[in-house]
């Protein structure tokens, strides 16, 4: 016989009080945050806390979405500079990105960065010399991100959600600089790939800064991916551009707005 759905519903909510009351592990029970967080994650829970949880949550988001489209849509789009927040001031990476977030300044165009410390500093910091608009999009984190001093007062934008935070990237982005980084400037830069590639937004240039770093990667990419196993396509590679100092990028950049008639936004 068919179960109604309120008196299913009613058996979850029933049932889910009690299988918590089975779980003899506690939050205490655990002696690191890591054990901490897994176990408070999979905590069983009522179905009226999940579906209070859920609705605020959609709230908030929806909130960080709207803050995110006004304070953005008063900017403009920008070049968004993606990298370590682990670089040191001395690394020549960071130097190389300060000098790059410069020259994009003094071009006309916005930067954006990820708001923390390392290469999105050194992009900050660059474009608040060259005179452009310094935007910074930063995440809350246990560990590593802090804002930056060198984003404009008035553009410091703060997110709890990545998936809000790189909706703004994308969304006000008219071109990628990615120079070396972790799993997040990976993750960062597969995701413009791959939203360029589906067609999901424009054809912008993705210009990766440095050729040692880049050029295991690109190479796994070819031999791997395109040759050996046929996930990617070879006209793929044509989205990417390589190089290595910040006249190239400027090169890249300049003509991708010629070619489309294009202007910078300030």
């Amino acid at each position: 016989m068919e179960l109604e759905i309120p008196r299913f519903l009613a058996w979850i909510a029933k049932n889910s009080g009690n299988s918590s009351k089975k779980n003899t592990m506690k939050l205490e029970d655990f002696n690191n945050d890591e054990d901490k967080v897994i176990q408070d994650k999979l905590k069983q829970k009522t179905w009226n806390e999940i579906r209070a949880n859920d609705s605020w949550a959609i709230f908030k988001i929806m909130a960080e979405f709207v803050n995110g489209y006004e304070s953005m849509s008063r900017i403009g789009p920008c070049v968004t500079i993606f990298g370590s927040a682990r670089t040191k001031t001395d690394d020549p990476f960071y130097l190389l990105a300060e000098k790059i977030a410069f020259k994009i300044g003094k071009a006309g165009y916005g930067v954006i960065t990820g708001g923390g410390p390392g290469i999105m500093e050194a992009g900050n910091k660059g474009a608040s010399l060259g005179g452009g608009a310094s935007v910074g999009l930063n995440i809350d984190l246990p560990f590593e991100q802090h804002f930056n001093p060198y984003i404009d007062r008035d553009k410091n934008l703060n997110f709890d959600y990545f998936f809000v935070r790189k909706v703004m990237f994308v969304k006000y982005s008219q071109g990628f600089v990615i120079m070396p980084g972790g799993f997040g400037t990976l993750d960062e830069m597969f995701e413009a790939i791959t939203l360029i590639q589906t067609k999901k937004i424009g054809k912008f240039p993705i210009i990766l800064v440095g050729r040692t770093f880049w050029s295991g990667l690109m190479e796994w990419i070819k031999t791997v991916l395109i040759e050996q196993y046929k996930n990617v396509s070879p006209e793929d590679l044509n989205l990417i551009k390589i190089v290595d100092t910040e006249d190239e990028v400027i090169e890249v950049l300049d003509n991708f707005y010629k070619k489309y008639n294009l202007s910078p936004n300030f």
